[in-house]
């Protein structure tokens, strides 16, 4: 008897000591250093395809680097302007840019054509929305997109996302673009300036709010938005990537100078950050962290990024989620 309580008593205390020894173990791991994954930095260098000079895509990308410098020390990341969405989508898809930013509308376009590596493409994070702007002079008599007929409109460089959507906001308007008015393939760096000089009656312009340079334009020349607010169903009808423009209201503060109070009816379209399954998964969840916690930082100069939203960055459609970004969200879910 006296045998069986001792082996029971050597049981009972192997037990317990495996059971601190997992408590241990357990406590250990949870306030020793980090694994590789979780405080080394990426390291390396990777190219980030942006925009036109002094547009938002531009700045952006400048405001994320230095965010990613200090979050992400051992990575270089090379800023490459572009002539934005189209060619953004296309240089990451083929490989010649790592990380870029693009209009929903773009991306979907790029797919449903068949580009090259369309199926490679991943998201990281939904960003902010792209505003439709038309803008004329305030002493011109165009009221509504019907009013282009025969004028010279600006429409946005052939590799931009304001292309693709000046394009189809025309055709909803039931006008060509290549043949009832006179489409000048300008962007945003030089299309304010040719409208004061009186070289253009109009321009389209798809960007975050306030966009700098029709900000800057507006206090200098006075200038008046076109609605377009009225053409949604049209473009809704167009079918394909144009279920991704939805109606939206430009508000009354968004340009000051130009709008005296009045909210604008126009059309929005997603951004999204943009890069491929090659990309590695540590990266991109650095990446994605940054964007999310630099949101404050960068939106005091890019007022647009303050729509950054953690609840609404996954839904990065018409792209999946890359593993990296899903490994962020899934470690800050509550």
């Amino acid at each position: 008897m006296f045998q069986a309580l001792s082996r029971r008593k050597r049981r009972g205390f192997l037990l317990g000591s495996a059971a601190l020894l997992v408590v241990a173990g357990l406590l250990l791991w949870w306030l020793g250093p980090a694994g590789p994954g979780d405080d080394e930095s990426p390291s390396g260098s990777v190219s980030f395809s942006t925009g036109v000079t002094s547009g938002v895509y531009e700045r952006y990308g400048q405001l994320l680097d230095s965010a990613a410098a200090k979050d992400m020390p051992d990575l270089d990341m090379r800023m490459i302007n572009s002539e934005g969405s189209q060619q953004n989508v296309r240089r990451v898809a083929t490989g010649e840019s790592d990380f870029t930013i693009a209009a929903a509308d773009a991306v979907e376009t790029y797919r449903r054509d068949g580009g090259p590596g369309a199926d490679r493409l991943r998201g990281l994070a939904r960003l902010y929305d792209d505003y439709v702007q038309l803008v004329v002079p305030r002493a011109s008599t165009i009221e509504s997109v019907a009013g282009l007929r025969g004028k010279r409109v600006a429409v946005g460089q052939v590799g931009s996302g304001v292309r693709l959507i000046a394009e189809r906001v025309l055709k909803a308007a039931g006008i060509d673009a290549g043949k009832d008015l006179d489409a000048r393939p300008m962007a945003i760096d030089t299309t304010p300036a040719a409208l004061e000089r009186g070289e253009i009656d109009a321009f389209f312009w798809s960007g975050g709010l306030p966009t700098n340079a029709v900000r800057e334009l507006s206090e200098r020349f006075r200038i008046q938005f076109v609605p377009l607010g009225d053409l949604v169903d049209e473009l809704h009808a167009q079918g394909g990537a144009s279920r991704y423009y939805r109606g939206s209201v430009m508000p009354a503060d968004a340009y000051p100078a130009a709008q005296h109070g009045v909210a604008v009816d126009t059309v929005s379209v997603a951004n999204l950050l943009v890069t491929t399954d090659r990309a590695d998964p540590e990266l991109t969840r650095g990446l994605t962290r940054t964007v999310i916690d630099s949101r404050d930082r960068i939106g005091a100069e890019v007022h647009a990024a303050q729509l950054v939203d953690l609840r609404t960055a996954p839904y990065t459609d018409p792209l999946p989620l890359h593993e990296g970004a899903r490994r962020y969200y899934r470690s800050v879910k509550p």
